[in-house]
């Protein structure tokens, strides 16, 4: 084998390397996802304790990456489309990592909503939001393995249906607010996991963008519409 077959070689190990620290990632981020919405809807205090508690290893995980493709730049000097390989890799799974971010966000508010009169319907609609948004991260990241372009910008053009369902979802919180002032307190709060999961949405599309990038060397220019139709300032929480 030449020196530059051997390094090739090395090179694609590594990168197999770090693409399967990306896909523990995700599927930690999807169980995530699916446990803090079902710790609403089951005001199960305990399982959102844990997607809290989990989100550390998702932390963790994103460190590896990150220092792994350190050492395999500086080792392996990679040519200008195998940079784009790394580079994508990295911005993954800092995607990966807000997502788990904003499912932990999700947790946080389950004890206080024990607290506060139940929404009727809401922990439902969160949770339907939350499954569209899981099963996208799902295809997007098996986008990625399989290197599919257009199954990306399918998964890209389908965040529209989750800012869509946000905005429905908003549109009730106002309507269960109007109607009793003591339902204030519980909305806004199911408001910002709501918006959270929106959020998370969003990161899911800058993965599909990755890799179309990956792919075809080219982030998208179109911009995607959204179907969040609400001119309210948010706050994350």
């Amino acid at each position: 084998m030449s020196t530059g077959q051997h390094i090739a070689s090395a090179f694609d190990r590594d990168l197999e390397a770090l693409q399967a620290t990306v896909m523990k990632m995700g599927g930690l981020v999807e169980a995530a996802i699916q446990d803090a919405a079902r710790s609403l809807e089951s005001r199960d205090e305990d399982l959102a304790q844990r997607v809290r508690d989990n989100d550390r290893q998702i932390d963790t995980l994103e460190e590896q990456v990150n220092e792994e493709a350190a050492r395999v730049v500086a080792l392996r000097a990679p040519i200008a489309s195998d940079m784009r390989l790394v580079l994508s890799v990295i911005k993954i799974s800092a995607n990966l990592e807000r997502i788990g971010d904003y499912a932990k966000n999700l947790a946080k508010r389950t004890g206080v909503l024990l607290q506060l009169p139940t929404i009727e319907g809401a922990p439902q609609s969160i949770r339907r939001m939350a499954r569209e948004v899981e099963v996208m991260l799902h295809d997007v990241l098996d986008a990625y393995i399989h290197r599919d372009a257009q199954m990306a910008r399918q998964v890209r053009a389908r965040d529209e249906d989750v800012d869509q369902m946000y905005t429905a979802i908003f549109r009730e919180f106002l309507t269960f607010m109007m109607e009793d002032p003591r339902n204030i307190t519980a909305c806004m709060h199911l408001h910002f996991i709501a918006k959270n999961i929106e959020r998370m949405g969003d990161h899911v599309t800058s993965i599909a963008d990755q890799v179309i990038y990956t792919v075809e060397g080219a982030i998208p220019e179109d911009d995607r519409p959204k179907g969040d139709m609400t001119s309210v300032q948010h706050i994350e929480g």
